[in-house]
């Protein structure tokens, strides 16, 4: 048994109970307990089965390959239609609700559909790397700022690129790359902020 998961679920008053039952019903099946993204991941075989996890106003379950649960009962749900492909989530509002016997068995079919290989493979994105004027000015005319924006990966690069293209007027383009520059000087994402919290 993992303590961080024990902590993870004392931190959470308000759903303490619902926390505890719902990981009895996972620490009796084969899968390793772990945390990861800072909540309680539940591992078959180096897959991703199951996360617990708490909220201000439920508690519950994220299949991560969700949408492969045959789901009879009606009780997951996507959680971004738009951004979320494979993961489903299985909200409890109150420890009454939870239907032990239920739960077990959507766990079960989900290491199932691991070990048969159903897993949900992301499309990459293909499209050309498009930079825009503004930022193509500023990397031809400063060399340790291109040097730093090339050991980035494509998708820090798109996301910097985007994040000035996006700008409707010259000014707000400017503004954006006179934001961007020191961060790409320390070698940061444009998102790597938001990604350590």
């Amino acid at each position: 048994m993992n303590t961080k998961v024990l902590d993870y679920i004392t931190a959470k008053n308000k759903w303490t109970q619902e926390l505890k039952l719902l990981r009895s019903v996972l620490l009796e099946l084969s899968l390793e307990e772990t945390i990861k993204w800072g909540a309680p991941v539940y591992v078959y075989k180096n897959k991703n089965i199951v996360g617990l996890s708490a909220f201000k106003n439920y508690c519950g379950l994220w299949f991560f390959q969700g949408m492969f649960l045959n789901d009879d009962k009606k009780v997951l749900k996507n959680a971004q239609e738009e951004k979320t492909h494979a993961m489903r989530q299985w909200q409890f509002c109150a420890l009454n609700k939870i239907d032990v016997v239920l739960v077990k068995e959507y766990v079960l079919e989900a290491i199932k559909n691991s070990e048969n290989g159903k897993e949900f493979k992301p499309i990459k994105n293909t499209k050309p790397l498009i930079i825009p004027t503004e930022l193509q000015m500023a990397l031809d005319d400063d060399d340790a700022l291109r040097a730093c924006f090339a050991n980035f990966s494509l998708s820090k690069k798109r996301e910097y690129a985007n994040y000035i293209s996006e700008a409707k007027r010259e000014t707000t383009k400017y503004k954006r790359l006179d934001k961007i520059t020191p961060m790409i000087l320390k070698g940061m994402g444009l998102h790597d902020k938001y990604k350590n919290c």
